[in-house]
């Protein structure tokens, strides 16, 4: 199974994104009001069309708040993240790909970028019930 089968099957396509001038507040309110935990944060003055430049999750809340206390609400995005190191796959990855990016980097969120455009992000639980799910037809077959 590839990358692009899991945003076909699984995922909208609206993607969720933050500008990296953002502040850590309103980055928590669109995880909120959105119901997710990461965000695909785009940096409009160096990237063009449709390309993310970081993510930012759960866990960057958590590390602003718990170094800056409240004051960290007020953080700009782009002082927690680091663009350098966006870890991404494309739709024509398989999904062992996208686990063992996920793995190595220790990350739950991997955006999927196709000719340097964002094409959508899946996450360690979209690849986790994608092999559940083959793991339960396999079943199936072999109890037929």
């Amino acid at each position: 199974m590839r990358v692009g089968d899991i945003l076909r099957q699984r995922k909208t396509t609206r993607v969720v994104t933050v500008r990296m001038n953002e502040t850590v507040g309103v980055a928590a309110q669109l995880m909120r009001t959105s119901n997710i935990s990461a965000l695909v944060v785009k940096d409009v003055v160096r990237t063009e069309g449709n390309t993310a430049a970081g993510m930012f999750t759960e866990r960057d809340v958590v590390r602003a708040i718990a170094e800056h206390g409240a004051a960290g609400a007020n953080l700009k995005v782009s002082q927690l993240i680091s663009v350098q190191k966006l870890v991404a796959c494309s739709s024509g990855d398989t999904l062992e790909h996208a686990r063992h990016l996920m793995n190595v980097h220790h990350i739950r969120h991997l955006p999927v970028i196709d000719d340097f455009s964002l094409a959508g992000v899946i996450s360690m639980r979209d690849i986790s019930s994608a092999f559940d799910d083959a793991a339960s037809h396999a079943q199936q077959a072999l109890s037929a």
